[in-house]
């Protein structure tokens, strides 16, 4: 699963026509995050991004996240069980 997240967000990357180190120049331009493409891997790696910087992370790449409802009917509970 956790590579599946970072394969997400680095092909968002990719189809935005940036490469890591220029997105993580314009993170840490405009955010004052670390200009270091390490730091942002090893943040995808561990699925350890908060949800401002996925925030942040989507504007530095021209996205809005938008929340909307699910097209399927299935919801998960608090215990993580579809109901």
């Amino acid at each position: 699963m956790k590579s599946n997240l970072r394969n997400e967000i680095k092909s968002f990357i990719v189809r935005s026509g940036y490469t890591m180190q220029e997105v993580v120049d314009r993170l840490s331009e405009d955010y004052g995050w670390s200009d270091s493409v390490s730091n942002l891997s090893n943040k995808l790696q561990r699925e350890s991004l908060r949800y401002v910087e996925a925030v942040q992370l989507a504007d530095a790449l021209g996205y809005d996240i938008i929340w909307g409802p699910r097209k399927s009917e299935t919801l998960v509970g608090r215990g993580g069980a579809a109901k």
